[in-house]
Protein backbone atom coordinates (compact mmCIF):
# COMPACT_ATOMS: atom_id res chain seq x y z
CA UNK A 1 0.00 0.00 0.00
CA UNK A 2 2.42 2.35 1.01
CA UNK A 3 4.60 1.88 -2.21
CA UNK A 4 1.38 2.80 -3.96
CA UNK A 5 1.23 5.97 -2.33
CA UNK A 6 4.76 7.02 -2.61
CA UNK A 7 4.97 6.35 -6.42
CA UNK A 8 1.29 8.68 -6.51
CA UNK A 9 2.86 11.54 -4.68
CA UNK A 10 6.25 11.47 -7.10
CA UNK A 11 3.70 11.58 -9.90
CA UNK A 12 1.44 14.02 -8.27
CA UNK A 13 4.64 16.28 -7.19
CA UNK A 14 6.28 16.45 -10.66
CA UNK A 15 3.73 16.95 -12.48
CA UNK A 16 1.88 19.63 -10.71
CA UNK A 17 4.97 21.12 -10.60
CA UNK A 18 5.03 21.01 -14.13
CA UNK A 19 1.90 22.12 -14.87
CA UNK A 20 2.76 25.27 -12.20
CA UNK A 21 5.37 26.51 -14.35
CA UNK A 22 2.59 26.15 -17.56
CA UNK A 23 4.20 23.26 -19.24
CA UNK A 24 2.84 21.51 -21.85
CA UNK A 25 1.76 18.11 -21.07
CA UNK A 26 1.04 16.59 -24.92
CA UNK A 27 5.03 17.27 -25.81
CA UNK A 28 5.65 14.33 -22.27
CA UNK A 29 3.70 11.76 -24.04
CA UNK A 30 6.47 10.18 -26.07
CA UNK A 31 6.00 6.18 -26.70
CA UNK A 32 8.90 5.83 -28.86
CA UNK A 33 11.20 7.27 -25.61
CA UNK A 34 9.31 4.76 -23.47
CA UNK A 35 10.00 2.16 -26.17
CA UNK A 36 13.88 2.80 -26.44
CA UNK A 37 14.65 3.07 -22.66
CA UNK A 38 12.04 0.59 -21.54
CA UNK A 39 13.17 -1.57 -23.88
CA UNK A 40 16.83 -1.19 -23.61
CA UNK A 41 16.62 -1.88 -19.97
CA UNK A 42 14.86 -4.77 -19.98
CA UNK A 43 16.99 -6.39 -22.31
CA UNK A 44 20.00 -5.33 -20.63
CA UNK A 45 18.70 -6.82 -16.96
CA UNK A 46 17.56 -10.07 -19.25
CA UNK A 47 21.30 -10.35 -20.80
CA UNK A 48 23.07 -9.76 -17.10
CA UNK A 49 20.62 -12.29 -15.08
CA UNK A 50 20.42 -15.69 -15.25
CA UNK A 51 16.86 -17.21 -15.17
CA UNK A 52 16.78 -18.45 -12.23
CA UNK A 53 17.08 -14.80 -10.74
CA UNK A 54 14.79 -13.31 -13.05
CA UNK A 55 11.92 -15.61 -11.84
CA UNK A 56 13.00 -14.50 -8.19
CA UNK A 57 12.76 -10.78 -9.29
CA UNK A 58 9.22 -11.65 -10.15
CA UNK A 59 8.48 -13.32 -7.53
CA UNK A 60 9.67 -10.51 -5.14
CA UNK A 61 8.27 -7.55 -6.25
CA UNK A 62 4.99 -8.21 -5.43
CA UNK A 63 6.23 -8.37 -1.91
CA UNK A 64 7.12 -4.01 -2.21
CA UNK A 65 3.22 -4.11 -2.43
CA UNK A 66 2.65 -6.68 0.53
CA UNK A 67 4.94 -5.22 3.45
CA UNK A 68 7.13 -6.82 5.31
CA UNK A 69 5.06 -10.02 7.14
CA UNK A 70 7.51 -10.22 10.27
CA UNK A 71 5.74 -7.57 12.55
CA UNK A 72 5.06 -8.04 16.45
CA UNK A 73 2.67 -10.64 15.80
CA UNK A 74 4.80 -12.69 13.85
CA UNK A 75 7.30 -12.72 16.47
CA UNK A 76 5.03 -13.21 18.90
CA UNK A 77 3.83 -16.03 17.47
CA UNK A 78 7.67 -17.06 17.10
CA UNK A 79 8.61 -16.64 20.52
CA UNK A 80 5.70 -18.61 21.73
CA UNK A 81 6.48 -21.45 19.29
CA UNK A 82 10.10 -21.56 20.62
CA UNK A 83 9.12 -21.89 24.04
CA UNK A 84 6.64 -24.26 23.48
CA UNK A 85 9.31 -26.17 21.95
CA UNK A 86 11.80 -25.92 24.40
CA UNK A 87 9.39 -26.97 27.33
CA UNK A 88 8.34 -29.78 25.82
CA UNK A 89 11.83 -30.94 24.95
CA UNK A 90 12.94 -30.34 28.82
CA UNK A 91 9.54 -32.27 29.73
CA UNK A 92 9.83 -34.99 28.04
CA UNK A 93 13.70 -34.94 26.28
CA UNK A 94 14.46 -33.83 22.89
CA UNK A 95 13.67 -37.35 21.09
CA UNK A 96 9.95 -36.49 22.41
CA UNK A 97 10.19 -33.52 19.45
CA UNK A 98 11.24 -35.97 16.85
CA UNK A 99 7.98 -36.35 15.22
CA UNK A 100 6.95 -33.04 15.64
CA UNK A 101 9.82 -32.01 14.04
CA UNK A 102 10.26 -34.38 11.18
CA UNK A 103 6.61 -33.91 10.03
CA UNK A 104 5.58 -30.14 11.48
CA UNK A 105 2.46 -30.28 9.19
CA UNK A 106 0.98 -33.10 11.70
CA UNK A 107 2.40 -31.83 15.01
CA UNK A 108 0.09 -30.64 17.76
CA UNK A 109 2.55 -27.89 18.73
CA UNK A 110 3.60 -26.50 15.08
CA UNK A 111 0.06 -26.84 13.70
CA UNK A 112 -0.76 -24.09 16.59
CA UNK A 113 1.33 -21.48 14.72
CA UNK A 114 0.24 -21.51 11.08
CA UNK A 115 1.41 -18.15 10.38
CA UNK A 116 5.32 -19.52 11.28
CA UNK A 117 4.51 -23.06 8.82
CA UNK A 118 3.64 -20.91 5.95
CA UNK A 119 7.44 -19.38 6.13
CA UNK A 120 8.84 -22.11 4.79
CA UNK A 121 12.26 -21.27 4.79
CA UNK A 122 12.20 -20.16 8.20
CA UNK A 123 10.72 -23.25 9.30
CA UNK A 124 13.75 -25.46 7.64
CA UNK A 125 15.72 -23.29 9.23
CA UNK A 126 14.10 -23.51 12.61
CA UNK A 127 13.62 -27.82 12.11
CA UNK A 128 17.46 -28.47 10.67
CA UNK A 129 18.85 -26.85 13.78
CA UNK A 130 16.43 -28.79 16.30
CA UNK A 131 17.04 -32.07 14.19
CA UNK A 132 20.55 -31.45 14.75
CA UNK A 133 20.24 -31.15 18.85
CA UNK A 134 17.85 -33.91 18.69
CA UNK A 135 20.02 -36.49 16.58
CA UNK A 136 23.17 -35.04 18.73
CA UNK A 137 24.92 -34.07 15.97
CA UNK A 138 26.57 -31.25 16.51
CA UNK A 139 27.65 -29.44 20.02
CA UNK A 140 26.43 -26.23 20.56
CA UNK A 141 29.44 -24.17 18.94
CA UNK A 142 29.39 -26.52 15.97
CA UNK A 143 25.24 -25.68 15.62
CA UNK A 144 26.18 -21.95 15.93
CA UNK A 145 28.52 -22.44 12.89
CA UNK A 146 26.31 -24.35 11.15
CA UNK A 147 23.30 -21.89 11.04
CA UNK A 148 26.00 -18.70 10.54
CA UNK A 149 26.50 -20.43 7.18
CA UNK A 150 23.68 -20.63 6.78
CA UNK A 151 22.56 -16.51 7.67
CA UNK A 152 25.42 -16.21 5.50
CA UNK A 153 23.94 -17.45 2.72
CA UNK A 154 20.65 -16.15 3.45
CA UNK A 155 21.94 -12.53 3.32
CA UNK A 156 23.91 -13.34 0.10
CA UNK A 157 20.68 -14.59 -1.42
CA UNK A 158 18.63 -11.86 -0.21
CA UNK A 159 21.08 -9.42 -1.69
CA UNK A 160 21.06 -10.45 -5.46
CA UNK A 161 17.23 -9.36 -6.25
CA UNK A 162 17.80 -5.20 -4.74
CA UNK A 163 21.35 -4.97 -6.33
CA UNK A 164 19.64 -6.15 -9.92
CA UNK A 165 17.15 -3.59 -9.79
CA UNK A 166 19.87 -1.19 -8.54
CA UNK A 167 22.31 -2.12 -11.32
CA UNK A 168 18.92 -1.12 -13.73
CA UNK A 169 18.15 2.35 -12.05
CA UNK A 170 21.80 3.34 -11.98
CA UNK A 171 21.22 2.32 -16.36
CA UNK A 172 18.41 4.11 -17.21
CA UNK A 173 19.79 7.60 -16.91
CA UNK A 174 22.64 6.57 -19.74
CA UNK A 175 19.92 5.10 -21.24
CA UNK A 176 17.52 8.32 -21.00
CA UNK A 177 20.63 10.17 -23.17
CA UNK A 178 20.31 7.00 -26.16
CA UNK A 179 16.91 8.16 -26.28
CA UNK A 180 17.48 11.60 -26.19
CA UNK A 181 20.60 11.26 -28.61
CA UNK A 182 18.76 9.77 -31.06
CA UNK A 183 15.62 12.24 -30.76
CA UNK A 184 18.43 15.05 -31.49
CA UNK A 185 19.78 12.94 -34.46
CA UNK A 186 16.60 13.08 -35.70
CA UNK A 187 15.49 16.85 -34.60
CA UNK A 188 19.42 17.03 -37.02
CA UNK A 189 17.55 15.63 -39.62
CA UNK A 190 14.69 18.63 -39.80
CA UNK A 191 17.04 21.55 -39.07
CA UNK A 192 16.03 22.93 -42.84
CA UNK A 193 11.97 22.59 -41.36
CA UNK A 194 10.33 25.55 -39.27
CA UNK A 195 11.35 26.40 -35.70
CA UNK A 196 8.22 25.10 -34.56
CA UNK A 197 8.96 21.31 -35.60
CA UNK A 198 12.54 21.49 -34.75
CA UNK A 199 11.42 22.87 -31.33
CA UNK A 200 8.77 19.63 -31.60
CA UNK A 201 11.58 16.81 -31.81
CA UNK A 202 14.42 18.59 -29.43
CA UNK A 203 12.00 18.84 -26.41
CA UNK A 204 10.84 14.99 -27.61
CA UNK A 205 14.25 13.98 -27.41
CA UNK A 206 14.62 15.67 -23.92
CA UNK A 207 12.00 14.24 -22.32
CA UNK A 208 14.18 10.59 -22.91
CA UNK A 209 16.69 12.07 -20.68
CA UNK A 210 14.22 13.15 -18.25
CA UNK A 211 12.06 9.82 -18.34
CA UNK A 212 15.16 7.83 -17.84
CA UNK A 213 16.49 10.15 -14.66
CA UNK A 214 12.87 10.46 -13.32
CA UNK A 215 12.20 6.07 -13.42
CA UNK A 216 15.95 5.76 -11.81
CA UNK A 217 15.54 7.89 -8.98
CA UNK A 218 11.89 8.14 -8.70
CA UNK A 219 10.64 4.65 -8.92
CA UNK A 220 13.78 1.58 -9.40
CA UNK A 221 15.90 2.59 -6.99
CA UNK A 222 13.15 3.27 -4.02
CA UNK A 223 11.68 -0.26 -4.63
CA UNK A 224 14.99 -1.40 -4.45
CA UNK A 225 15.83 0.04 -0.97
CA UNK A 226 12.31 -1.25 -0.11
CA UNK A 227 13.62 -4.84 -1.04
CA UNK A 228 16.43 -4.13 0.92
CA UNK A 229 14.57 -3.66 3.77
CA UNK A 230 12.45 -6.65 3.78
CA UNK A 231 15.18 -8.86 3.08
CA UNK A 232 16.81 -7.40 6.65
CA UNK A 233 13.34 -7.57 7.97
CA UNK A 234 13.70 -11.56 7.33
CA UNK A 235 17.20 -11.73 7.99
CA UNK A 236 16.36 -10.52 11.51
CA UNK A 237 13.49 -13.25 11.69
CA UNK A 238 15.99 -16.03 11.28
CA UNK A 239 18.00 -14.47 13.51
CA UNK A 240 15.68 -14.45 16.20
CA UNK A 241 15.50 -18.16 15.43
CA UNK A 242 18.97 -18.67 15.74
CA UNK A 243 19.23 -16.64 19.37
CA UNK A 244 16.87 -19.02 21.06
CA UNK A 245 18.71 -21.89 19.81
CA UNK A 246 21.01 -21.74 20.47
CA UNK A 247 20.54 -20.25 24.22
CA UNK A 248 18.68 -23.44 24.11
CA UNK A 249 21.22 -25.99 23.65
CA UNK A 250 23.65 -24.27 25.61
CA UNK A 251 21.47 -24.96 28.83
CA UNK A 252 19.30 -21.79 29.47
CA UNK A 253 15.91 -22.42 30.68
CA UNK A 254 13.15 -22.28 28.19
CA UNK A 255 11.63 -18.71 29.54
CA UNK A 256 15.46 -17.38 29.40
CA UNK A 257 15.45 -18.62 25.94
CA UNK A 258 12.95 -16.93 24.27
CA UNK A 259 14.28 -14.05 26.04
CA UNK A 260 17.55 -14.37 24.61
CA UNK A 261 15.67 -14.45 21.06
CA UNK A 262 13.60 -11.58 21.78
CA UNK A 263 16.50 -9.42 22.17
CA UNK A 264 17.47 -9.64 18.88
CA UNK A 265 14.35 -8.01 17.40
CA UNK A 266 13.82 -4.35 16.26
CA UNK A 267 12.31 -2.23 19.14
CA UNK A 268 9.15 -1.31 16.74
CA UNK A 269 8.62 -4.87 16.22
CA UNK A 270 9.89 -6.33 19.61
CA UNK A 271 7.09 -7.64 22.18
CA UNK A 272 7.28 -6.79 25.42
CA UNK A 273 8.93 -9.16 28.06
CA UNK A 274 6.00 -9.23 30.49
CA UNK A 275 3.48 -9.74 27.47
CA UNK A 276 5.54 -12.52 26.30
CA UNK A 277 6.51 -14.19 29.83
CA UNK A 278 2.77 -13.44 30.68
CA UNK A 279 1.78 -15.49 27.13
CA UNK A 280 4.26 -18.34 27.93
CA UNK A 281 3.66 -19.23 31.55
CA UNK A 282 -0.18 -20.17 30.00
CA UNK A 283 1.01 -22.77 27.86
CA UNK A 284 1.37 -26.46 29.61
CA UNK A 285 3.63 -29.14 28.64
CA UNK A 286 1.95 -32.05 26.91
Amino acid sequence: MFVIIGIIIVIVAIVGGYAMEGGPFAVLLQPAELLIIGGAALGSLILATPMKLLLKLLKDLPKTLAGSKFDRAAYTELLLLQYEVYINAKKGGLTSLEADVNEPGKSAIFSKYPKFLTNHHAAEFFQDAMRMLINGAAKPEELENAMDLELETHHEEGSKIPAMVNKVADALPGLGIVAAVLGIVIAVQAIDGPPEEIGHKVGAALVGTFLGILISYGFLQPIATNLEHLSADEAKYFMCIKAGVLAFANGAAPLTAIEFARKVIYSYDRPGGGEIEKAAREIKPR
